[in-house]
């Protein structure tokens, strides 16, 4: 099924993708530094649930809609710039720990200011409710599909499969690497605080950067 020549390009294809930052990327550096190595695994789940869905809807042919109604492309995309304002005024606008100063430093803990359903579903609904993502794999994944393959769907699966292994191996890469400075940083309190205000700011970047995409 496979073909050797094309699957090796892929991979190494996936991997650049997943190495340039992005919402994704920064949604989990932030869960992280701020909550630790569980809500960062939890971010991911998250993240790539919602890929997967985006993956079998572009296998399916479901992304073709996207690519040729301008109202359905609104549709998500409208409510994909609004879960990304939500998500960002609402980190912009947390408060700080009341526990500061030498004591929160030194027992390193964040209040759990957001739980891991929660944390989960915003990992999920960032990717789901971004038409982009869906145009982005109906455009990239079938290059890579040889002519002469009879099963093209199976075969896409199979490379989607391929870009979620990728794109988990980095991300559990961006969970370690944060949490394993959040544990040696000094002032990690303060320093968590004004990430996840930073984070918020560009996810209200990245909503305005989406209602101005077309399809």
């Amino acid at each position: 099924m496979f073909d050797v020549i094309n699957v090796i390009p892929f991979i190494f294809a996936c991997l650049l993708l997943n190495i340039l930052p992005g919402p994704d990327s920064l949604y989990i550096i932030a869960r992280s530094a701020t909550q630790g190595a569980r809500a960062g695994v939890v971010a991911l789940l998250g993240i790539m649930s919602g890929v997967s869905v985006h993956i079998v809807a572009a296998a399916l042919g479901l992304s073709a809609l996207l690519a040729t109604s301008a109202w359905a492309f609104t549709v998500i995309k409208v409510a994909g710039c609004a879960y990304l304002l939500y998500l960002g005024f609402s980190m912009l606008m947390a408060k700080r720990p009341q526990q500061d100063g030498a004591e929160a430093e030194q027992n390193l803990e964040l209040p759990r200011t957001a739980s891991l359903q929660r944390i989960f579903a915003g990992g999920f609904l960032t990717n789901v409710l971004n038409p982009k993502v869906a145009l982005f794999f109906l455009a990239f994944v079938p290059q890579f599909i040889p002519a002469e393959v009879a099963d093209k769907t199976g075969m896409f699966l199979a490379l989607g499969g391929i870009f979620t292994l990728t794109g988990t191996s980095w991300c559990l890469l961006l969970v370690i690497g944060t949490v394993w400075l959040r544990k040696r940083l000094s002032g990690v309190g303060r320093l968590s605080f004004w990430l996840n205000k930073a984070a918020g700011g560009l996810f209200v970047y990245f909503a305005v950067k989406l209602g101005l995409a077309s399809a």
